[in-house]
């Protein structure tokens, strides 16, 4: 592919150097921010006495720690805090471990009134550990943590915000109060830390979505649920129209099924009772019904339904592999707290797909995917990613299936990734509930990371469903399912490119990909008639008729981060050209209509840029 756009850079290129791991990646970071999070709490119960201690982890760029306090907790607080830790750390205390027996750690707990620590208390297994600041303050914890508090740097640590949180996370408990911090190694890695908060929020697909005029959220409506504008629905259909040429290529045939689907649909496939949660509520026609579970519900997942489309015939195996797409809108009723713009929403649309395939072709056709989304990949300029390979728990209970199923898809998984040589990492857990995932972990332009495509082998739908294919000598087989989705959803995705992007669309993406700008009200005729020849060749053209002068029309132009600005002036009326300004390249001069129309239908075509 030709000429990358490229990202908006920071200023300071030398901040790009600093390596910024996260905790799940860094012991050393696991350990400073635990510690940090105790010495949090400890500040809170010194200058907040009545404030109870709760659960304080470490998360993935920092740590927090939820308290029930009388007072709420403000930003002038927060710097209170900041300053009595630094104290705590500057006194160097030793951090002990301790082991104690359950019935000590319970007398302990009540002598010091801390209702929260005793339901912790009952769910920790053997052995319990309580770690020790000095003989000053303690806590419930497994660690790890640093050997003194004069291994952690002040100048370091900061303390971001506060924000309410349910006990459990369950709405019908007790509302407490989460302060969210941050530490690191050094004050460099702070800065750099701020840096690319600071460039995130310029980047913000909230802001700049609401700004280039692509989608909007109403509370009439609902949260959750985006509504989409003109332009950003032709950016959605962009896609859309990008990945089903590419599965036509490929073989797949498109499928539609409906919104809602009969409960026991759900039920025969396992989401009914290892999802339920997070479905709508079902809809019945009397009460009778709903106390018998006889209803429909939003479907928030594609996949029974292409079952039903497979099932609805005896195939043979000269049918398959059979792959049905479809761009099939779903719904998840998220907590209200856990939605998050584009990237987090109650109604989404995935690029799903779903392939039944023999035994015997199973890794080929799991490779084929893998090409696929890399295809992808390559046409939206997302280069930095790796593969995660999500397999089960052994000790949960959360999967459905046969130990061997699990391990024959696994397996399929992990051949695929190394014949393929990609650069993977396991993730233990991180499984869907009927089979193991390859997912695509991208890396944006200021280094956060985010899940798109993912692929999954599947024994246990086929079963479940009791789907069947004809084998070569005429006996019934079991087909193996691979569920695919290249975008993951488009909601999502558009959410990360335009922070990707920064609002700057590679030019075959760019709802709006030209914008004519007229000197004098003599050219409009000629614009127009430009406008009309770049229409007929498929290229996304519009005319400025704001009447502005030329500079705010550029401005403006800039603003509204339009690929390519043409300029018309008499001169370029009397020669049949455009002047031409582009944001990934600059000025390029007049150029003849024939010449520019030429350069934008290749360049659109092969995902380049002008």
């Amino acid at each position: 592919m030709s000429n990358a756009v490229p990202s908006a850079q920071p200023e300071d290129e030398s901040a790009q150097k600093i390596y910024l791991p996260r905790t799940s990646e860094s012991e050393t970071l696991k350990k400073i921010r635990h510690t940090t999070s105790h010495v949090m709490a400890m500040a809170v119960q010194k200058l907040f006495p009545k404030a109870q201690v709760t659960i304080g982890p470490w998360i993935e760029n920092g740590f927090y720690y939820d308290f029930d306090s009388p007072e709420p907790f403000t930003e002038k607080d927060l710097k209170a805090i900041k300053k009595e830790m630094t104290k705590i750390i500057n006194r160097k205390l030793p951090v002990i471990r301790e082991e104690v027996s359950r019935e000590e750690a319970e007398r302990r707990i009540k002598a010091l009134g801390e209702p929260y620590k005793l339901e912790i208390l009952a769910d920790l297994k053997e052995p319990i550990t309580i770690y020790h600041l000095g003989d000053q303050w303690w806590d419930l914890c497994a660690g790890p943590h640093v050997e003194s508090t004069a291994e952690l740097n002040p100048d370091a640590i900061a303390l971001e915000s506060v924000a309410g949180a349910y006990w459990r996370g369950d709405e019908t408990k007790a509302q407490l109060q989460r302060i969210y911090g941050t530490a690191w190694e050094t004050p460099e890695q702070l800065a750099e830390y701020h840096r690319r908060k600071e460039e995130a929020l310029r980047r913000d697909h909230r802001k700049l979505g609401k700004e280039l005029g692509l989608f909007i959220f109403t509370d009439i409506v609902g949260p959750g649920l985006p509504l989409w504008t003109p332009k950003g629905t032709l950016l959605r259909s962009l896609l859309e129209d990008f990945l089903k040429q590419e599965q036509i290529k490929r073989g797949y045939l498109p499928v539609v099924t409906p919104h809602i689907g009969r409960v026991d649909l759900f039920k025969t496939s396992g989401h009914w009772q290892k999802y339920r949660e997070d479905l709508f509520p079902m809809m019945a026609e009397s009460d009778e019904a709903r106390q018998h579970e006889e209803g429909f519900v939003l479907k928030a997942m594609n996949c029974p339904f292409h079952v039903q489309i497979y099932k609805s015939q005896l195939r043979s195996y000269r049918e398959l592999p059979m792959r049905l797409a479809e761009f099939g809108t779903v719904y998840r009723y998220e907590q209200s707290g856990e939605l998050g713009g584009l990237t987090r929403v109650r109604g989404f649309t995935q690029d799903d797909a779903h392939l039944f395939v023999t035994p015997e072709q199973l890794d080929d056709e799991f490779m084929k995917v893998v090409d696929l989304i890399q295809s992808v990949f390559g046409a939206l300029q997302l280069k930095n990613f790796k593969a995660r390979l999500s397999f089960r728990d052994p000790a949960s209970d959360k999967y459905i299936g046969s130990d061997e199923a699990w391990e024959k898809a696994q397996n399929a998984i992990q051949r695929a990734a190394e014949t393929l040589n990609l650069p993977h990492f396991v993730g233990i857990g991180e499984a869907a509930f009927y089979g193991p995932k390859l997912d695509f972990m991208v890396r944006d332009a200021i280094e956060r990371e985010w899940q798109l495509g993912t692929v999954q082998v599947d024994y246990n739908l086929p079963e479940r469903f009791d789907l069947e294919y004809v084998a070569e000598d005429g006996s019934r087989k079991r087909p193996v399912m691979i569920h695919r989705a290249p975008f993951g959803s488009l909601e999502r995705l558009i959410g990360i490119l335009i922070e990707e992007y920064a609002g700057d669309f590679p030019l075959w993406l760019a709802p709006v990909q030209v914008r004519l700008m007229c000197v004098t009200e003599e050219q409009m005729p000629f614009a127009q008639s430009v406008v009309e020849q770049m229409r007929s060749h498929a290229i996304r053209a519009e005319l400025d008729t704001s009447g502005e002068r030329l500079g705010k029309m550029i401005r403006n132009a800039e603003k509204d981060k339009i690929p390519v600005m043409a300029v018309i002036g008499a001169k370029e009326m009397e020669t049949q050209s455009l002047s031409i300004r582009t944001r990934a390249s600059g000025e390029l001069g007049a150029l003849p209509v024939a010449e520019v129309l030429e350069r934008l239908t290749g360049a659109i075509a092969h995902y380049g840029n002008f």
